[in-house]
C-alpha cells in the first residue's frame, strides 16, 4: 500500500491552490467599492440626514446649548506630582492591558548555551520573540521532508533528525515499498536509506549521505510528562509542504487502537491525541512542547474529509526513540508478550455459551510455556483486566499487554468457570516466546465491539479506525 501523501501532491499544487490566492490590488481579495452605509450615505458626509432612511430624520437636530461656564476651582497639590502619579498609572494600566491580551507575557527568546547543536537551545518566555515563533526557529532544522519512489508512483512524508551522523526517525507506512528514499534538509535534498523498521509499532529510520554537511539533531522531551491542554506544534510536510507548523493542544492521552493494514497490523498505543493539524504528508514529523522539545511523532489522524479535521494522533516520543534507538544498534524490536490466542466476549457470545462476564477477551488457546501458561492460565478462561486496565475484548487484551515492558510484571484478572482470580504474571517477548502463528491475535473480527470504559487504556470505534485507515492509505 503507498505511504501518505502518495498521490502527487507536489505535481496537483498549482490546481489546488493557485485558483485560491487573493487578488493582492483589492484588500482580503475582493473588489474595492465605495459604497455607503449608514442608510445609504457615506459615512461623515453631511448631506447623509437630508437623505433619510434607517431611521435618520429628514433634518439634522438643533444643536445641544452651550453649558454654562463655571467659577476656575482652586488647583491642589505640585503639578509635577500629579504629574508623575498619572504617568505611573496609564503606565500600569498599559503593562496590565498588553498581560492580559496575550501581548505581554508569552514572549520568548532564544538562549544558545551551546550554538553548534539545537539539543542545547533554551526557550524563555522573555523577549521580543512568541513562543511559536521560538519554538519554530529551533525545531525547523530538525524536522526534514521525506520523498519515497515506488512500484506504483511517488509518496511524502516527514522526518526527524536524531543525531549528527544522518539518522532520521520517521514511519514505518512512509517508507513501505521504497524503492529510493530522499530527505530535504532545510531545502537541500540528500539520498537516504533504510536502517531499520518496525512495521506493528509504525516507526522506522533511516540514514541520510549528508556528504560532510552539519546537521542539527532535535532535543527529545519526555512524552510521559504531558498534561491535557498543553500547548503543542506539529511540524512537517502536509501535502508536500516542506517546513510547514501548526500549533494547537493535547486534547488527549492514552488513545490505542489497532489499524488492520494489508502490510500487517500496526498496533498503537498510549497515543497522544491533538488539535494541532495533522495532514497527509505529516506521518513521521515531529510533535513539540513549548520549550521545542520532541513529545511525539505525528502518524495518523481521522477525517470524514480526507484532510485534518483537529483529531490526530502522535506515538509518544520516550516509546519512539526506544524503538529507533533499537533499530540503530541493528537489533530487532520486541514486544511485550503474554502467551494466549483470544476472541473477543461479547453478550451474545456469553449467553450462548453461559459465561460468568458479558465482555472481556476469551482464552481460545495457550502459548506452551509461555508467560500465561506458566502462570496457569488455560483454554476457556476469561481474561477482564491488565494491571488497572480493564480489558473488554481481545483487541483490548493485545493493546493494554503492548503498553507495557518486555520483562515486566503485572496482575492479571480472570474467570475461571464461575470464579474470579487473579495471577501475577511476567511478560515475555514476542520474539523469543512466541511461534511465528501465535503472537496475541484473534480468531474473531478485532472491531466487533467498542466500549469506553473509562480507563487508561480507550480503543476507537469501529467507524473511526476505518477512518484512520484510510488516512493511512
Amino acid at each position: 500500500m503507498p505511504p501518505e501523501g502518495s498521490f502527487h501532491a507536489q505535481e496537483r499544487m498549482q490546481d489546488t491552490y493557485a485558483q485560491r490566492v487573493p487578488d493582492p490590488t483589492t484588500p482580503y481579495g475582493y473588489q474595492a467599492q465605495n459604497t455607503t452605509n449608514y442608510g445609504g450615505a457615506a459615512y461623515g458626509d453631511p448631506n447623509a440626514y437630508a437623505q433619510g432612511g434607517y431611521g435618520y430624520p429628514q433634518q439634522p437636530p438643533a444643536p445641544a446649548p452651550a453649558p454654562a461656564p463655571q467659577a476656575p476651582q482652586p488647583k491642589k497639590g505640585h503639578p509635577l506630582l500629579w504629574g508623575l502619579l498619572g504617568g505611573l498609572i496609564c503606565s500600569a494600566a498599559v503593562v496590565a492591558c498588553l498581560f492580559f491580551t496575550g501581548n505581554l507575557g508569552s514572549q520568548a527568546v532564544l538562549r544558545e548555551d551551546d550554538p553548534t547543536g539545537g539539543q542545547n537551545i533554551s526557550i524563555d518566555v522573555d523577549g521580543e520573540m512568541t513562543v511559536a515563533e521560538a519554538v519554530s526557529a529551533k525545531c525547523l532544522p530538525s524536522v526534514v521532508g521525506v520523498l519515497v519512489t515506488m512500484q506504483g508512483g511517488t509518496g511524502a512524508g516527514s522526518g526527524v533528525i536524531l543525531d549528527t551522523d544522518g539518522n532520521i526517525l520517521t514511519n514505518a507506512h512512509v517508507i513501505e515499498g521504497a524503492e529510493d528514499i530522499s530527505v530535504t534538509i532545510e531545502g537541500e535534498s540528500y539520498a537516504a536509506t533504510v536502517v531499520g523498521a518496525d512495521n506493528s509499532s509504525d516507526l522506522a529510520v533511516i540514514h541520510a549521505e549528508l556528504e560532510g554537511t552539519q546537521v542539527t539533531p532535535i532535543e527529545v522531551g519526555d512524552s510521559s510528562a504531558l498534561e491535557v491542554g498543553e500547548w503543542v506544534m506539529t511540524i512537517g510536510s502536509p501535502f508536500g509542504l516542506d517546513q510547514s507548523v501548526s500549533s494547537g493542544i493535547v486534547s488527549s492521552l492514552y488513545r490505542s487502537t489497532i489499524l488492520a493494514l494489508d502490510s500487517g497490523d500496526k498496533v498503537y498505543t498510549n497515543l497522544i491525541q491533538t488539535d494541532a493539524f495533522i495532514n497527509p504528508g505529516n506521518s513521521g514529523g515531529a510533535l513539540v512542547n513549548e520549550q521545542g522539545q520532541l513529545v511525539g511523532i505525528n502518524s495518523v489522524f481521522t477525517s470524514y474529509s480526507a484532510s485534518s479535521s483537529g483529531v490526530g494522533f502522535a506515538i509518544p516520543s520516550n516509546y519512539a526513540i526506544e524503538v529507533a534507538n533499537t533499530l540503530i544498534a541493528g537489533d530487532a524490536v520486541q514486544h511485550a508478550f503474554i502467551g494466549v490466542n483470544v476472541q473477543t466476549v461479547t453478550a451474545q457470545f456469553a449467553t450462548a455459551n453461559n459465561l460468568p462476564v458479558n465482555s472481556g477477551a476469551y482464552v481460545v488457546s495457550v502459548t506452551q510455556d509461555g508467560p500465561a501458561a506458566q502462570a496457569g492460565l488455560q483454554e476457556g478462561d476469561i481474561i477482564t483486566a491488565i494491571g488497572d486496565t480493564k480489558v473488554t475484548s481481545g483487541d483490548g487484551l493485545i493493546l493494554a499487554v503492548r503498553s507495557h515492558s518486555v520483562g515486566e510484571k503485572t496482575t492479571v484478572t480472570y474467570w475461571c468457570g464461575n470464579e474470579e482470580h487473579t495471577v501475577d504474571i511476567t511478560l515475555g517477548s514476542d520474539l523469543t516466546t512466541a511461534a511465528p502463528t501465535d503472537r496475541n491475535t484473534e480468531t474473531t473480527d478485532p472491531y466487533s465491539q467498542y466500549q469506553d470504559d473509562g480507563g487508561t487504556y480507550e480503543q476507537l470505534p469501529p467507524e473511526i479506525i476505518e477512518l484512520l485507515q484510510n488516512m493511512m492509505q
